[in-house]
């Protein structure tokens, strides 16, 4: 099948499979899937077009409801949480949008950046998987032992069947929320962090995903685990929503950038055939991704994701250099 707007050749069933089986797996850790998708149209479709970053923001659209919808009924959204980074996201979508038409519109320096963005992200997955922050370490303690707890808990209910997840009581409750001060509770645990440093957060990285075409999950998610030490079972939902809320906004104003003299002629419209495609197979995927997490240690759930991140930013910084 042919896709007129970008240009790429592929059979029809191969998007929604390829976005299916990535997004089965980053919704467990609350990213659509997006960071990993991109490097797929890039690498393997041929998309290197600026176009690429919108389409991969049509994927997030289309995607992301399911996963949400799960995490919003089993009460797992940190909403002060999902505000915070919806504010600060959308004025840096807007500003990446500009930066990427304009300043890297060359495949070649894009991977490049792709490849940093991602080394970024391994790193701080692998520290929080390491335990190289006491803190973090501690805490991730804490919610394994409970976890751990649960799973003999429910095991000896079912007769010694195998069994695990999070008990109906986990859900997030929110205790204080001020510009100096974000506080939730979760499963008997307090967390908390500051509002402003959120807000500051979410600005640069709606900047970087703009550019990117990933919406800005994919940085929060791992930021908000490994450095503020919030558990991946309450970061997960408001990752997704900020992603989603501010892919909206990122379309549209790739949209209106690619009608304006800022594109001057460049490929800048998405294809909006090939992002619902993708974005079929992610909204199935994100939704199985949300239902099975609570069942899943987030520790397995990271180390997969640390090494499939790091595998490809290594491979895009080595093209880059060689």
């Amino acid at each position: 099948m042919h896709f007129a707007v970008s240009g790429v050749d592929v059979l029809p069933f191969i998007p929604p499979l390829v976005a299916f089986l990535v997004s089965s797996l980053t919704a467990s850790a609350g990213v659509s899937g997006a960071f990993l998708l991109l490097p797929f149209q890039v690498s393997v479709l041929n998309f290197t077009t600026p176009a690429v970053s919108p389409t991969n923001l049509i994927y997030n659209i289309v995607a992301i409801p399911g996963g949400l919808y799960r995490y919003i009924k089993e009460g797992r959204m940190a909403w002060p949480l999902t505000w915070a980074v919806v504010i600060g996201t959308l004025p840096g979508v807007f500003v990446g949008a500009w930066v990427r038409i304009l300043y890297l519109p060359d495949p070649k320096v894009f991977k490049l950046f792709v490849g940093l963005v991602l080394l970024y992200l391994g790193y701080r997955l692998l520290s929080e998987v390491m335990g190289w922050n006491k803190k973090v370490k501690e805490q991730n303690k804490i919610m394994q032992n409970k976890f751990a707890e649960q799973v003999a808990k429910l095991k000896e209910e079912n007769s010694g069947r195998m069994a695990s997840g999070l008990p109906a009581e986990a859900v997030v409750k929110t205790k204080t929320i001020s510009w100096k001060k974000i506080e939730y509770e979760f499963w008997g645990e307090t967390y908390s962090f500051s509002g402003i440093s959120i807000l500051s957060l979410s600005l640069v990285v709606g900047l970087i995903g703009g550019i990117y075409g990933i919406g800005g999950g994919a940085i929060i998610s791992p930021f908000c685990v490994a450095v503020l030490g919030l558990p991946v079972y309450t970061v997960a939902g408001a990752a997704l929503a900020g992603t989603f809320i501010t892919s909206i906004a990122g379309v549209t104003y790739y949209h209106i950038l690619a009608a304006s003299n800022v594109a001057a002629g460049a490929a800048v419209t998405p294809d909006w055939m090939l992002g619902i495609l993708f974005g079929i197979g992610g909204l199935l995927g994100t939704y199985v991704g949300a239902r099975i997490q609570k069942f899943l240690p987030d520790r397995i759930i990271k180390i997969i994701l640390t090494g499939l991140i790091l595998f490809l930013a290594f491979n895009y910084i080595g093209q880059y250099f060689f």
